[in-house]
This record gives C-alpha cells, sequence and structure tokens, in this order.
C-alpha cells in the first residue's frame, strides 16, 4: 500500500474513489458538504432515507457521474462532539476493505475539519488504518476469493497544515506497517514460524531497520542459567532461541526501555495437554513477541530520542519424551527455584528468565506482553487487555496514553493474596495458583522476577492479540496489539508524543 499526501480541494481529485466523512449529528460540515453540493445533495438524501445515520464506519457508496472521482464513498465518524484522531484509522480502514473489495485501486480520503487541532496524529492515524486495512489472511490461498485491489491511498490536506499531514502520514505508514508486520508474523502457521524462522524475521528487521540484534541459542541461554525458559523447550524438536533486539536512540542516557514479548510458536500445553478443539489457534500464542518484534520495527524507522531493548524467548511448548512434566522443579536465572504444576502455564516460565534478562542488560523501565491467560478472555472478553504492575504512576502513565491509541488496556490489581497464591511448598514458587484470578496470579508470578525498584507492566493481551470476526476495518485473526501503545510510549518517554493524552507525560515515572 502506497500513501500518498495532496493539497488538492476534494472536489478536484481524479480518483478511483473519494472517501468523505460524516457525522451523525445530521450537519455536513467540511469535505462532505462540499462535495454534496458537487453532487446536487446526493450525501444529504442517504442520510436522509435512513440508509446510514453517520455511525462509526457506516457506510454508503454513490457513484459520481460527471465528476473528476468515479465514485464517493461516505464514512460515518459518530457523534462530532466525541471524534478522537484514533478513529480515522478505523474510518481510512473501512474504506479501504469495503473499496478494495470492489476492484478500485486508488482512493483519495479526505480528513473532517476536526483534524486542524491535530494534524499529525490525525493524519498518522488515517494512513495507520489504510494500511492495516488492506491486510489480508489469504497468503496461502491459492487463488483466494477475496482480493485487496487497493493500491494507493492519498490523503487530502486540503485546509490542513501540509507539512503536519506528511509528517503524520509519514509515522502512520511505519505503524501500520509494524501493525501488519506483527499479523503476518502471527498470522503464519506454526511449521513455518518455529522459533528459528521467528529469529530469522527479527533478524530480517534489525538489517532493515539498523538497530542491533544478538539470538541466544540453547547452549547460550544454559550458559545464563535461563533453566525456566529451557524447561518449556525441551520438548520439542525445535531449537529455542532467545532474541535480543537493540536501539540506542539516546547513547548518553542510562534509561533503557525493555520491551519483552512471549514468543511462544506454538502450545500444546505439553503434557498437560490442551483439548483438541481450536488448538490450531496456538500459533498465535507468539503474538506478544511478533508484537515486541514489530514494534522494534517502527522504532528503528522513527528514530526516537530513547534507549530500547527488545527481549523474546521463543520455544515451542510441546509433549515428548525429554518435555516438562507436572511436578518437576526447574531454576530461574536469578536463582529462584519454580514447581511446575501445569506445563500449559508455560508463558510465565519464558517471561520470568526474559524479565531478569532484561535487568542484567540495565533495563530501567519494563514492559512484557503475551497471550498469558484464558482467565482474561473470562474477564474482559475481547475488549481489552489487562495490565498489572509494580508501579501505579507507570501504570497510570501508559493507560493514559495507550487509550487515545485505540488499544484498550484496563487496569487490576496485585493484592498479596495473589502473590501468596503462587507459593509452593517445596520450591520457591509454583507456575500456576488454580482457576480463580488466573490472570493475577500469573502477574504475581512474574512480579517476583523484577527488581522492586524497577517500574514494571504486564500486559495480558489474550483476549485481544487476535479476534475471531472481521470488522468493518480490519480482517479476523491477529490484531498487531501491542504495537501501537508500544510505539506511543516511547515516544512519550522520548519526549516527542505524537498522541497526547492526559496524565502521559515524560515525568509520569
Amino acid at each position: 500500500m502506497q500513501i500518498r499526501t495532496a493539497q488538492d480541494a476534494p472536489g478536484t481529485v481524479r480518483t478511483g474513489a473519494l472517501v468523505v466523512p460524516v457525522f451523525s449529528d445530521g450537519e455536513l460540515t467540511g469535505p462532505a458538504k462540499a462535495i454534496d453540493t458537487a453532487l446536487g445533495g446526493a450525501i444529504a438524501d442517504v442520510l436522509a432515507s435512513g440508509e446510514i445515520k453517520g455511525k462509526l464506519c457506516e457506510l454508503a457508496l454513490i457513484h459520481a457521474k460527471g465528476q473528476p472521482f468515479q465514485r464517493v464513498l461516505v464514512v460515518g465518524l459518530g457523534e462530532s462532539a466525541k471524534f478522537e484522531p484514533y478513529m480515522l484509522a478505523r474510518y481510512a480502514g473501512a474504506a479501504v476493505r469495503y473499496l478494495g473489495r470492489r476492484n478500485v485501486a486508488e482512493i483519495a480520503v479526505a480528513l473532517p475539519l476536526q483534524a486542524a487541532t491535530s494534524a499529525v496524529a490525525c493524519a498518522s492515524f488515517a494512513a495507520e488504518g489504510a494500511i492495516s486495512g488492506s491486510f489480508e489472511t489469504t497468503s496461502y490461498q491459492e487463488k483466494p476469493d477475496k482480493r485487496m485491489a487497493v493500491t494507493s491511498t492519498t490523503l487530502l490536506s486540503h485546509g490542513l497544515d501540509r507539512a503536519a499531514v506528511e509528517t503524520g502520514a509519514n509515522r502512520g505508514t511505519v505503524v501500520g506497517d509494524a501493525v501488519n508486520l506483527a499479523r503476518r508474523l502471527a498470522l503464519t502457521p506454526a511449521n513455518d514460524m518455529t522459533p528459528t524462522h521467528l529469529a530469522d524475521e527479527a533478524m530480517k528487521v534489525a538489517k532493515e531497520v539498523g538497530v542491533e540484534i544478538d539470538v541466544l541459542d540453547e547452549a547460550r541461554a544454559r550458559t545464563e542459567k535461563m533453566g525456566s525458559f529451557l524447561s518449556v523447550a525441551q520438548g520439542s524438536a525445535q531449537p529455542p532461541k532467545f532474541i535480543v533486539m537493540t536501539y540506542k536512540g539516546d547513547p548518553s542516557s542510562k534509561e533503557l526501555l525493555a520491551l519483552v514479548g512471549k514468543g511462544i510458536t506454538f502450545d500444546t500445553g505439553g503434557i498437560s495437554l490442551k483439548p483438541p478443539d481450536r488448538m490450531e489457534e496456538m500459533k498465535y500464542d507468539m503474538s506478544g513477541g511478533a508484537g515486541t518484534i514489530a514494534a522494534m520495527y517502527a522504532i528503528g524507522k522513527l528514530k526516537p530520542k530513547l534507549n530500547v531493548v527488545a527481549i523474546v524467548p521463543a520455544t515451542e511448548n510441546m509433549p515428548g519424551g525429554k518435555a516438562t512434566k507436572p511436578g518437576d522443579i526447574v531454576t530461574a536465572m536469578n536463582g529462584k527455584t519454580i514447581e511446575v504444576i501445569n506445563t500449559d502455564a508455560e508463558g510465565r516460565l519464558i517471561l520470568c528468565d526474559a524479565l531478569c534478562y532484561a535487568q542484567k542488560l540495565g533495563a530501567t523501565k519494563i514492559v512484557d506482553t503475551a497471550t498469558l491467560t484464558g482467565a482474561c478472555v473470562i474477564a474482559l472478553g475481547h475488549a481489552a487487555s489487562a495490565v498489572v504492575g509494580n508501579n501505579d504512576a507507570f501504570i497510570d502513565q501508559f493507560v493514559a496514553l495507550s487509550k487515545p491509541t485505540g488499544e484498550r488496556y484496563w487496569p487490576m490489581p496485585l493484592y498479596d493474596d495473589y502473590t501468596s497464591a503462587m507459593k509452593s511448598d517445596i520450591a520457591d514458587l509454583k507456575n500456576t495458583g488454580g482457576r480463580p484470578a488466573g490472570t493475577l496470579t500469573a502477574g504475581a508470578f512474574l512480579k517476583a522476577f523484577v527488581d522492586e525498584k524497577t517500574p514494571w507492566l504486564h500486559l495480558d493481551i489474550a483476549g485481544t492479540a487476535y479476534l475471531d470476526n472481521e470488522s468493518a476495518w480490519q480482517a479476523k485473526g491477529p490484531t498487531g496489539t501491542p504495537v501501537r501503545a508500544f510505539v506511543s510510549l516511547v515516544e512519550t518517554l522520548a519526549g516527542a508524543p505524537v498522541v497526547h493524552a492526559n496524565g502521559a507525560t515524560k515525568a509520569g515515572v
């Protein structure tokens, strides 16, 4: 997908389809008003008929004879008073998906008058949404029924700050590409996305954007005493890989943000075998790792002034003659012993060594992300990800800055009760506390591997990393969570946020 910008007035653009926004308030303004006049009131007629009411991503197509544009796609943006820039990602994504399925190759997207107050962010979201809207899940089909025809999207900056729109479009292109990278990695089946393949993908990213990369093999992981990580890997014929990517955006600073992503490329549950129903979806269990690698792609392209390290422990979780058994005791990198009660609670076993390694590298803040617990889906459904941590200010900052990106995170508590539930009778910890509060006992387990003085967050994206149904603006399957929030976090900590929110300041922690 190519993203362009142009200053042309919407009514003068020669394109396969012109996309204009309408709000549910009933009054046509900005581009919609101008195009409605050119079409003799056709947009007003559509709204008056009740075909659409202007709700977010409602769509109506109008053919435009005698105009430089062949069609007009009217897309709803909801109530004007509740407009937020991230809605433009859905607006543009819905347009690309609708028109792309109708064999339209080139489209032009008009931005609403409301974009004038935050042109960089609005253009960024529009570009991001157009690119992510073009993503399809048919890469393994010889002759897919549905092809995405849109190859070029032009953002119209008429009436807006041209430089701001170009800046935003460039950023949005990078973020959109990163989101789609995360989705592609997660979508790839486990026979083509082994730990080795994931490491190879990370190396390609590192080479393209100029970040450092180090991939620890099993021998080096053993030298680092990563017994917990290796205990998960030992049942698989595929060798584990411990991926470390480093971006030095501010070499003079000792601040180092660590992004840690769970990289289970396939999860059978191990000896504690999962039920077969929908087990094929466990190729998505590396979505946290995929999002972390993709975030580093964006960071390397955008070049914020902040030091960032990404860590992705990658392995399969398989049953076999050498697999870890329930009741086994393993030792993590920091010397803590863990009684493995359930081998399907493996994500925390690889993350704990990654958290230890992040601190060894000097991380001053840590955020880990994982499709960690089914309990999170029970608690929050597919509407939001859970966030827990050891620093209230950092939690508040992250929730505030992520909300305007369109990704939702809901803070949950880490009471001492949850820590107590993870105590073992014969080891320092056990890897599961049972069914009650499973998301929070998992968070309490991870907390035991982070120094209390180091601000740390854990994001459970089990319900948001992939979806069962497509929406108007995105294909079903992997969503690219948490790439958008990670990019916004890095920009905010670097002191150059593009998406602004109350409470999300550089001095937040």
